[in-house]
């Protein structure tokens, strides 16, 4: 078995190589200051978001989120795996790939790791030989046939058929010579489920057999759909080490196989949806595995397109599941995404309505899909009349929360203006709402007792319309106030798309080294929120790889090491967007008062739970420490 590549030889082969140079000969780069653009050879656009920094060694697009060093470039471009893009990179300047030994327990680790993938692959093509040769076959193709599948598809998608019983595939790895390994390993990817006694049956039992695949095309895991009477209707391989399945998606490297560009994508409920629609020409659908679609999926599904239609069904279930994703979807609206809403007629599924209605009809239908900023705006006036200024102000409490979730850009800032010009005020005055909003949620021992922010919101909105607010009336002379200085205006923007983690982040990418420089808890953060988390996961990296290689790692080796994960992109997006100044000393001194007021926050947010727990309690029952602690803050301990 091969060894590894030695990290130190990926870090030199980094540092001899220019990104530039690896992309601009696959994509045409053009200079823009520092960095480099070009439209994304990732997602279609027209106004080029892919920037490229010669300084830090990576990539990002502001459009669908892909970034990485030059490794992960090649990756992603040329469709191949680790190994063969070092390879790639090695041989463009001149140099051999070096392997090293690798230890008993490390090869143990990439034999069990590569044999999940080896059963797996032997377990889809017994499923496939079975569709073709077993007895009972004709039920199973018959059963292809009638939901109008060709034998193309059934081809391309390598469907399969498990026939009835308890140990066909088991009996047929024995017959193939599995060794004890091998047949735990058919458990270990999900396809043997082990009894009391030791023995083995198989999980897949008279069901059609639907492979799923991960990016680079292996076989990860399978759904199966029951042919008898067997519960349940639908079943998919339990999570194992290479298949989980909130971050999978059916249909995904079919579509990227299909398409050398993806205008768009669709995303559908199921396997049947996905291969109707490929069956009748469209070859850029997909679907979660029998899971509602998360942050996780979008991030995943941006990295291959700018655009996705989702298509639900038109009863209210399906209405549900759109307002569900349409607030899932919302931290990851960056500028250049787009997300559309297609409601099918009651009754319908895009199986059936394309069976019925053909492919023009329902490209037809995907042009008149309703926008996300639509759609949320249909959302937030459910049941509300903007005949009056008590139903606007419940409008704006109502559409305030979900603008809030979107990343700051021009496309929040249209919805923020789109929301003001209908309800009739400025847009100065919906921002002003939206601060408060955000200063309730930051500080909320600040906000008024029992009342929810929302209608709080509406109050505060009802009470504004008609004055400061509207765009028909000027404010008084006891209203104005003195114009901000250019430097309040400045921090104040820069706040407004800058979280403390954020800009801690961007600082850690650009000044790696930072990260010893500092005595910060990454407890702190990491269970505020997502960016938290990776922050804390961010300081750790660099201070183990400081610990043993004595120096810090590279930004571009930093966001390899997260290459392929949601928070790769999260990385990748703070490095390009936040740029600390240049100076050192001074970008060191922001980072130490930025820790400062995470700290800070963490305090009040823990002085807030103890002050809240002891409110819920009389003063005859609280201790010594816990009156000290009351007094030490000016509030009554009586």
């Amino acid at each position: 078995m091969a060894g590894l590549i030695p990290q130190s030889f990926i870090d030199d082969l980094l540092d001899r190589v220019d990104i530039v140079e690896v992309i601009d000969r696959r994509v045409t780069l053009k200079k823009a200051g520092r960095s480099y653009k070009a439209c994304c050879p990732f997602h279609n656009e027209k106004t080029p978001s892919f920037n490229v920094n010669p300084d830090k060694q990576f990539y990002h697009c502001f459009g669908c989120g892909a970034g990485g060093n030059a490794v992960g470039f090649l990756m992603d471009y040329e469709n191949v795996d680790f190994p063969a893009a070092v390879e790639a990179l090695a041989a463009q300047v001149g140099i051999e790939v070096p392997r090293e030994a690798i230890s008993d327990q490390q090869q143990q680790r990439q034999k069990k790791s590569q044999s999940i993938f080896d059963v797996l692959n032997f377990a889809s093509h017994f499923f496939q030989t079975q569709l073709r040769k077993h007895p009972n076959k004709d039920i199973a193709v018959s059963y292809i046939k009638n939901r109008g599948l060709s034998g193309e598809i059934a081809r391309d998608f390598a469907l399969g058929f498990a026939p009835p019983g308890w140990d066909n595939l088991i009996n047929a790895a024995k017959k193939a010579g599995f060794s004890t390994f091998q047949i735990q390993q058919l458990e270990a990817g999900g396809m043997l489920v082990k009894k009391e006694n030791g023995q083995y049956y198989d999980r897949f039992r008279d069901r059609i057999i639907f492979p799923i695949r991960d990016n680079r095309g292996r076989i990860i895991a399978f759904g199966g759909r029951v042919l008898g009477d067997d519960n349940p209707k639908y079943l998919n391989s339990p999570e194992t080490d290479v298949f989980h399945k909130q971050r999978e998606l059916y249909g995904l490297y079919e579509a990227r196989k299909n398409n050398a560009q993806l205008e768009y994508l669709i995303l559908v409920e199921g396997y049947m949806d996905v291969l109707a629609l490929f069956q009748h020409g469209v070859s850029n659908s997909l679907a979660t595995l029998g899971t509602a679609s998360n942050i996780l999926h979008l991030e995943k599904i941006f990295r291959h397109t700018g655009k996705l239609v989702v298509c639900f069904d038109g009863d209210e279930a399906g209405k549900k599941a759109a307002q569900r994703l349409l607030e899932t979807a919302l931290p990851a609206m960056r500028d250049g995404r787009e997300i559309l809403f297609l409601y099918l007629p009651a009754g319908e599924d895009p199986d059936s309505f394309i069976q019925q209605q053909g492919k023009a009809a329902f490209l037809y239908a995907v042009e008149k899909a309703v926008p996300l900023e639509q759609e949320l705006f249909n959302m937030a006036e459910q049941g509300i009349s903007l005949d009056s200024e008590a139903g606007k102000a419940r409008f704006v409490s109502q559409a305030l929360p979900l603008l809030k979730q979107l990343p700051d850009g021009v496309f929040k800032q249209r919805m923020l203006n789109q929301l003001a010009d209908r309800v009739e005020v400025t847009a100065d005055f919906i921002a002003q709402q939206l601060a408060q909003l955000k200063a309730a949620k930051q500080h909320p021992s600040q906000a008024t007792p029992n009342t929810s922010s929302s209608s709080s919101a509406a109050t505060t909105a009802q009470a504004k319309l008609s004055g400061l607010g509207t765009k028909q009336s000027e404010p008084s002379a006891a209203d104005s106030k003195p114009a901000a200085t250019p430097s309040e205006a400045n921090r104040s923007k820069a706040n407004e798309t800058q979280t403390p983690v954020i800009w801690a982040l961007s600082t850690l990418l650009h000044f790696p080294e930072f990260a010893n420089e500092v005595e910060f808890s990454a407890t702190l953060v990491e269970g505020q929120s997502v960016e938290g988390a990776l922050l804390a996961e961010l300081l750790s990296y660099i201070r183990s790889v400081m610990k043993s290689e004595g120096t810090a790692p590279t930004t571009y080796r930093i966001i390899g090491h997260w290459y392929g994960t949601a928070e790769s992109q999260v990385l990748s997006h703070c490095a390009a967007s936040h740029i600390p100044p240049e100076d050192q000393v001074i970008a060191l001194a922001e980072f130490k008062d930025t820790l400062k007021q995470l700290d800070n926050a963490e305090r009040e947010t823990q002085e807030q739970i103890r002050i809240s727990a002891i409110g819920q309690r009389s003063p005859s029952e609280l201790t010594p420490q816990e009156k000290a602690f009351l007094q030490s803050l000016g509030k009554p301990t009586q």
